[in-house]
This record gives structure tokens, C-alpha cells and sequence, in this order.
């Protein structure tokens, strides 16, 4: 990228026009005088891409030129920057952001799922054409994830990295546990509420935070990380007597992400998690994010903040805007040289985790020890047990809690593929591992 005087503008083409979008121009006509004392430079937008000219957006985009197609931001020798907000991995803007990259110019865009599963070739993308690709405002909207990881832990060796990444799941959550709702019944209401898509799959299901966590990892060892290496849990399974429950064993339930580098190579999960119910990661409730780095010298830190939203989102595309105004420029992963091949993984049967296990079980003799000689035989130790009234007399099913101490991913997954088979237990096993956080 050529580097302009300081004196001149920045000047933006700017594809996608929703909430985001219309933040980012919003931001940038408000803090403008700000921007500039910060950057020494005006930060304007040119030129605009959108699928609807007529719609209001709330901001003035009738001095701007306008694009029908995305890929004519491209070519407008006005565009100093491209600003991706069309959203996908695929499609248009995945089509705008490798045009933009090819023919040399930056590129700041908060697309999670286009840098998650296209990173390696992103990188070789950026690094041979000299253009920055930025992404601040792909993983935790308004918390400066990626600059405390890439830039502010550079000097550290990261042990850890990932934390509560997925706003919708932790609403539903903290409403389950605060009000004994089941999950239907606080997903309508956080639907209603414009926290849950109308199709809440990728949320609820944990591919939003695997995106994020991949992104992380990325980062935080240098390299970007496959996708379909993560394992990936959502949150469907867990009921409001798993959160009353952990609540009695002095634990709340949390959607992490989570990674770390082993002797065996990465390991990257997303999954429902206990957590300590005084730990830091627990106290963050609602639609927040929280963001936990683990290092040799700096130990843990962990910020907080609101991970979605107009406000939050365009806070962070601006940032990387200011960056580029100023002529900083990090390689995406944030080495200066090596390769972009993927970091080797570990498959999550081979970690270690205390667990959390709930069953329903038939309430006659002879139970519980038919459930502990599984264990047993499965090599997984015992730590504690609560055991409540059966459900009804009409019903006499007992839920039964069991928590282990710290055992192998292989040999708990043994051991709850024999209980599921043992025809006193009356429904499916509910399996959450335990975080120390």
C-alpha cells in the first residue's frame, strides 16, 4: 500500500448500509473533529454499495457515489479503503474483499465467518499484494479482542486464549438461571427482544463463537487455525434444572471458547461449561462478552464489554480505520514472516476436564451402583453426587447429578455411551464439562 500524506484523506467505499453500516458513517460525521486530532487526517466516506437506494437508513448518503454492485468500489481510484459489511463467508463479500486485496487495497471488514474459514488464503492474499486486511470488529463487537491479543500481548507467549464470545447464548443463559424458564421459552422472548435471529441456529448452536474462537486462536499462536478442527457444542441441551443444579454445586453455565496449545498441538473447543460461580467469566451476564488471554508473564487478564450492536461494531471498524490513517499496518496473524498454513490441532478426545453429568433414572435399588461400576470400569473417579425426589408418582423418574474429578475426554465418552445403554436410565445423559476459569 502506498502511504499518502499525512495530510490527505482517508478516503472509504463502504459496502453493506445496515446497522453497522450505517454506524461506521454515523461515528464518523460525530467524532470527526476527534478522528482527525488522533489521526492528523479526515476520515470520509466516497462512496457507498447497497442493495436498496430507497431505504431509510437514518444517516445522509445522497453526496456519496453510489454502487449497485459491490465490486465497483473496487475499481473507483477514489477508494483508499474498502469497508466489507455485507456479512457471509461466501458470495459478494467474500468476492469484494479478494478483489479489494488483489488489486492492493486495505481492506477493514467485521465478517467473523469470512476470516474464520478463509484465513490461510486471506493472509497469502494480503501478504502478496502489501494490503492490509483488518478485522477488529469480527469477534466481540466493541472490546478490542483482536488489538489485546495481537498487539497488546505481543511481547508474551500465550498459553490460553477464548472466553463468553456469543451474546444471544449468554442472555438465554442468565434468563434461565435467573428465572427457571426453559430454553424455547427465553429464546422466543430474546427473539421478540432483537437479541436471537428469527433462525437462531448459529448462535445457539456455537458455530458464532467457533468463528470467533478460530479467529482468536489465530492470533494469539501466530497462525491461523482450520475451522473444522474446533469442536463445537451449543446450548439446546441444557435445561433450567442444569442451571439449578449448578447453582447448588456453587457453579453457573457458560457458552466458552475456548483454545490452547498442548505438547499434541492446539485444541479449540466451544462448549457449555461450569464455571466457579465467584470466578470473574461468571459474573458476566446478559448479552456481554468477555475475552480471557492466559500468558508466561502477564498471567490472566480478561476484558469485558458488549459484544454486538451498531454502537460496539462500528466503534471497532473505526478503530481499524484510525490505524490505517495513521499507516499502521499488522500482518494478520501478526508475524512478520512464516507460514499461513494452518496450525496442527489436537482432537478433544485426547484433553482431560472434570465433568458434569446429569441423568434421569428409574428410582428403584441397585441404580446408582450400576451407573458407579461403569465409572469405575471406565477409570472415571467420583467427587460428588446430588440425588433429588422422583419427578411425580405417576412418574418416578429421579434425576441424579454426578460430578467427577478430572478424568480423560475418552474415558468419560466411554463411560456415558455404556450409562445411556443401561435401561434404567430414561433419558438422554446430559455431559457439561467444568472450568476452573
Amino acid at each position: 500500500m502506498t502511504s499518502p500524506s499525512s495530510s490527505s484523506p482517508l478516503r472509504l467505499g463502504i459496502a453493506g448500509l445496515g446497522t453497522v453500516g450505517a454506524g461506521v458513517i454515523r461515528l464518523l460525521h460525530a467524532n470527526a473533529d476527534l478522528l482527525h486530532a488522533r489521526t492528523g487526517r479526515t476520515i470520509e466516506v466516497v462512496a457507498v454499495s447497497a442493495r436498496d437506494r430507497t431505504r431509510d437508513r437514518g444517516v445522509d448518503v445522497s453526496g456519496l457515489r453510489w454502487y449497485d454492485n459491490a465490486l465497483d468500489l473496487v475499481s473507483d481510484p477514489d477508494v483508499d479503503v474498502v469497508v466489507e459489511l455485507i456479512g457471509g463467508a461466501e458470495g459478494p463479500a467474500r468476492a469484494l474483499v479478494e478483489a479489494a486485496l488483489k488489486a492492493g487495497k486495505p481492506v477493514v471488514t467485521a465478517n467473523k465467518a469470512l476470516v474464520a474459514l478463509h484465513g490461510s488464503a486471506l493472509a497469502r492474499l494480503s501478504a502478496d499484494n502489501a494490503a492490509p486486511l483488518l478485522f477488529e470488529a469480527a469477534v466481540a463487537g466493541g472490546i478490542p479482542a483482536i488489538k489485546t491479543v495481537r498487539e497488546g500481548l505481543a511481547a508474551d507467549r500465550l498459553l490460553r486464549v477464548g472466553g463468553i464470545l456469543n451474546g444471544t447464548c449468554n442472555y438465554i443463559l442468565t434468563v434461565m438461571r435467573e428465572t427457571g424458564q426453559d430454553f424455547a421459552s427465553v429464546l422466543k422472548d430474546a427473539q421478540d427482544l432483537g437479541y436471537a435471529e428469527a433462525d437462531p441456529t448459529t448462535d445457539v448452536d456455537g458455530l458464532d463463537a467457533a468463528h470467533k474462537l478460530t479467529i482468536l486462536a489465530g492470533l494469539a499462536f501466530g497462525r491461523p487455525v482450520a475451522f473444522d478442527s474446533v469442536h463445537v457444542e451449543g446450548i439446546r441441551h441444557i435445561g433450567a434444572d442444569d442451571l439449578a443444579f449448578a447453582r447448588q454445586l456453587g457453579y453457573r453455565i457458560k457458552l466458552l471458547g475456548l483454545a490452547r496449545m498442548t505438547d499434541d498441538g492446539l485444541q479449540a473447543r466451544v462448549t457449555p461449561c461450569l464455571v466457579p460461580q465467584h470466578a470473574p467469566l461468571a459474573q458476566v451476564d446478559g448479552v456481554f462478552n468477555a475475552v480471557v488471554a492466559e500468558g508466561e508473564f502477564v498471567g490472566r487478564i480478561m476484558v469485558e464489554g458488549r459484544g454486538a450492536g451498531a454502537g460496539p461494531t462500528a466503534s471497532a471498524v473505526t478503530a481499524d480505520l484510525v490505524d490505517l490513517a495513521r499507516g499502521q499496518a499488522i500482518t494478520l496473524w501478526g508475524v512478520q514472516s512464516g507460514t499461513v498454513e494452518p496450525v496442527r490441532a489436537c482432537p478433544i478426545s485426547v484433553g482431560e476436564a472434570a465433568f458434569y453429568l446429569r441423568l434421569r433414572v428409574e428410582d428403584r435399588p441397585g441404580v446408582i451402583a450400576d451407573i458407579t461400576a461403569v465409572l469405575r470400569d471406565c477409570g472415571v473417579s467420583l467427587r460428588s453426587m446430588l440425588q433429588h425426589p422422583a419427578d411425580s408418582e405417576t412418574a418416578p423418574h429421579v434425576p441424579l447429578v454426578l460430578v467427577t474429578h478430572r478424568t480423560s475426554e475418552a474415558a468419560m465418552q466411554a463411560a456415558i455411551a455404556q450409562i445411556d445403554a443401561l435401561s434404567v436410565v430414561t433419558d438422554t445423559p446430559v455431559m457439561i464439562r467444568i472450568e476452573a476459569a
